[in-house]
């Protein structure tokens, strides 16, 4: 039985960029909005946050913006990042702080889901054991260094598993090394998948597009990765809650209310 007992989607962030990094070969010089989501998963057990966003203090330094985001090193450019948005903020409209959160489960380690591991620092975190390697190369410009060299309490993986009853790891590589994906069943109602960036748009898994990012360009192992989670929503009967798809985002609960 799912200890799963509340679900929030928190918008953490927004991006503006080409599409052709969410969708490989497609959408080249057409610019979209993205959402950079975390989620707040409350259990029976604890708390648990699936990606953590950005840092905030690398986006409002002007000293870090310059570093981290040279507009020549990271064309990709910054993401908007408000005071409201960080997630000891949602936390604190809870009546929680970052010291409430018990375990964090990294989806992976690219700037937009790891950075606030600065927020959480006490917290056990989850991450597959290929993708700390990768990270630490690193294997692309989307892993900025300092976000994950701190006093991590790392929980390294590798085959998938359940975090708790009700959520489950699920190995989805190929936009990075060893990202995975999570499903969470909910006291009612169909599961949920989320999908990390093994999915950013709907359209990632109604055409079966490739991220534009994959992992030493590995397009077929995130199309097999893409495809595995349609199949395990046509078994399960789950829904696929895509990563960085601004229209699916808002058809979501808004903060402070929830999925349950």
């Amino acid at each position: 039985m799912t200890q799963v007992q509340k679900l929030w989607p928190l918008l953490t962030a927004t991006h503006h960029y080409d599409k052709s990094i969410s969708t490989r070969g497609r959408g080249h010089g057409v610019q979209i909005e993205a959402p950079i989501l975390a989620f707040l998963i409350e259990t029976k057990q604890g708390r648990v946050l699936f990606d953590v966003g950005c840092d905030y203090n690398k986006l409002t330094d002007p000293a870090l913006r310059a570093r981290w985001y040279d507009p020549v090193e990271f064309p990709m450019g910054p993401p908007q990042m408000s005071e409201e948005q960080r997630l000891e903020a949602h936390l604190a409209k809870l009546g929680l702080t970052c010291n409430d959160i018990d375990m964090v489960f990294l989806s992976h380690l690219h700037f937009d889901h790891a950075g606030g591991l600065c927020d959480v620092c006490g917290a056990e975190v989850h991450v597959h054991e290929d993708e700390l390697q990768a990270a630490r190369e690193p294997a692309d410009d989307a892993y900025f260094a300092d976000d994950f060299a701190g006093n991590v309490r790392w929980r390294l993986q590798q085959d998938e598993y359940d975090l708790l009853p009700g959520l489950r790891a699920i190995n989805t590589p190929g936009h990075t090394a060893g990202h995975m994906s999570l499903m969470i069943e909910l006291p009612t109602g169909a599961p949920v998948i989320l999908t990390g960036d093994a999915a950013d748009l709907t359209e990632n898994l109604d055409d079966e597009i490739a991220p534009g990012l994959c992992w030493r360009d590995r397009e077929d192992m995130a199309l097999d990765s893409i495809r595995k989670l349609k199949r395990i929503a046509a078994e399960t009967g789950a829904d696929l809650w895509p990563n960085h798809d601004m229209a699916f985002w808002r058809t979501l609960k808004r903060f402070p209310e929830y999925h349950a």
